[in-house]
C-alpha cells in the first residue's frame, strides 16, 4: 500500500444543519465514490474519519445517533473507521501509527470542509512527512459567517450578509495556501485517470 484515501467526516452530522443547503459542492458523495471505486481497484487504502463531540449535544454528539457515513457512502470490510474530536484527523487518533504499519507515503484528502478538519489534516500531514495531494472538487463546505455577526440567523440572513465569506472565495483561499507548500491539488478527474491508468 503506497497510499491512502482519507474520507474526512463526511457524515449525517452536517446534513441535520441548516446550512447543508448552502454547500459548495452537493455532488461530493459522488465524486468520493469514483475515487473509493479507483482506490479500491488499485489495492490501495482506503481510511475513514467522523468527527465526534461526545455530551455537547449538538449534531456531532453520538447521542445523537449522526456520527456515521453520509448516506451514499459506506466503508468497505477492512477499511479503519476513525473516531477523531482535534479538527485534524491526527492530534485524537491513531491515523499515524495505521499509515506507518501500511507503510503508506502519500495520503489523498477529501471531505468536508474545505478549509476546516481537510485542510488542517493536510498541513499536519505534510509536516509529518507525508506527500499530500488535496482533492479540492471532494471536499465541501459552506459560506462563513463573519466573526461579529449576531448568533441565531437563518441561512437566508448569512447568505444576504455581504461580510459572509463565500464558498468560492473560501476554495480558492486553501488551494492558495495549500498548493506547492504543503500539497499538490488534483481533481477527481486527474487522481481517477492516474489510479486506473486511463
Amino acid at each position: 500500500m503506497n497510499s491512502a484515501l482519507i474520507v474526512i467526516d463526511v457524515q449525517e452530522s452536517f446534513r441535520q444543519r441548516a446550512n447543508w443547503a448552502a454547500t459548495h459542492n452537493p455532488d461530493v458523495v459522488e465524486k468520493i465514490n469514483r475515487l473509493l471505486a479507483a482506490q479500491r481497484a488499485k489495492g490501495e487504502g482506503v481510511v475513514w474519519i467522523l468527527h465526534s463531540e461526545p455530551g455537547t449535544g449538538t449534531v456531532f454528539d453520538p447521542e445523537r445517533g449522526f456520527n456515521r457515513p453520509i448516506e451514499g457512502l459506506e466503508p468497505a470490510e477492512g477499511e479503519p473507521v476513525l473516531v477523531k474530536s482535534s479538527h485534524n484527523a491526527f492530534t485524537t487518533t491513531n491515523l499515524q501509527q495505521y499509515l506507518t504499519q501500511q507503510g503508506v507515503r502519500e495520503v489523498l484528502i477529501t471531505g468536508i470542509r474545505t478549509e476546516q478538519c481537510c485542510e488542517t489534516t493536510a498541513r499536519v500531514a505534510s509536516d509529518l512527512g507525508y506527500d499530500v495531494t488535496f482533492v479540492t472538487d471532494a471536499t465541501a463546505t459552506h459560506p462563513i459567517e463573519h466573526p461579529d455577526a449576531p448568533e441565531g440567523r437563518t441561512l437566508e440572513e448569512i447568505l444576504a450578509d455581504p461580510r459572509t465569506l463565500r464558498t468560492d472565495a473560501i476554495v480558492a483561499r486553501t488551494e492558495y495556501v495549500l498548493a506547492g507548500r504543503f500539497a499538490r491539488i488534483a481533481t477527481v478527474d486527474e487522481l481517477t485517470e492516474e489510479l486506473t491508468g486511463s
